[in-house]
């Protein structure tokens, strides 16, 4: 079978850009429920860009940074990473000083920086990054997320946009060397959400996602895509299809 890289960075930021508040809700709770979502959240990608331009770092993986208001008012930014790597890598914990220190040197605002990890090494979980000698050191602690700790039951019976594109990254995880059996997971996945009542907007997002992300060789992709027709067809739904 042909050899095909799944597109995991694309997907991800896409999703975070359009569903940050369900993002948030879904991986971090105890934040989500500290902001105002009174006030839209902005997208800094620009300032992200400076950021990125600034370190020193060879790779730069800092994917989503937005500004959001406090219930209290205060204004901070949060810096969104997203690890895919399938093995360890020991530089990681320092990208994620680098950045969180660049964001507050260059633009004077609170950081926090989250990190979700997509790998498939249940024992990496990176959440410090320290240096210095005697009593002279510099330490940060991050949140992260693991994505293998998440129970398959509890991600299908979540209502969370974001338990569905989890679902799709696993299963995109596991099957690298079997696309056919990609190919039967995708239809899974995507199927049962004509049934969940979604609006039409995020049927269509969330197909998108995962045919990014799900990447399959085009002869398993028409094969996708005809069920995907026929079904909408089924359901007189002609979301996609058209």
């Amino acid at each position: 079978m042909t050899n095909i890289t799944a597109n995991y960075d694309q997907t991800w930021k896409e999703a975070i850009g359009q569903y940050f508040e369900s993002f948030l809700q879904f991986f971090y709770p105890k934040i989500y429920e500290q902001i105002d979502w009174s006030k839209t959240p902005i997208s800094l990608d620009k300032e992200l860009e400076q950021i990125t331009a600034s370190s020193q770092t060879k790779k730069r993986y800092a994917d989503k940074l937005f500004q959001v208001w406090l219930l209290n008012n205060e204004v901070i930014w949060i810096l969104i990473h997203i690890e895919v790597q399938s093995q360890y890598d020991k530089e990681f914990p320092q990208r994620m000083f680098i950045y969180n220190y660049r964001s507050f040197d260059l633009f004077n605002k609170p950081v926090i920086s989250l990190a979700i990890l997509g790998d498939e090494d249940a024992k990496w979980r990176p959440n410090s990054y320290e240096y210095g000698i005697g009593d002279s050191e510099v330490s940060m602690k991050f949140s992260i997320v693991k994505l293998l700790d998440y129970q398959w039951e509890e991600l299908a019976a979540s209502n969370n946009l974001f338990a569905i594109i989890v679902m799709a990254h696993l299963k995109t995880k596991v099957t690298t060397k079997d696309l056919t059996q990609r190919e039967q997971w995708k239809w899974n996945l995507v199927r049962p959400l004509y049934q969940k009542g979604l609006t039409k907007v995020d049927i269509i997002n969330l197909v998108k996602f995962i045919d990014r992300m799900m990447t399959l060789p085009p002869p398993l992709q028409t094969e996708f895509q005809t069920k995907l027709n026929d079904y909408e067809k089924e359901l007189n739904m002609p979301f996609l299809s058209t």
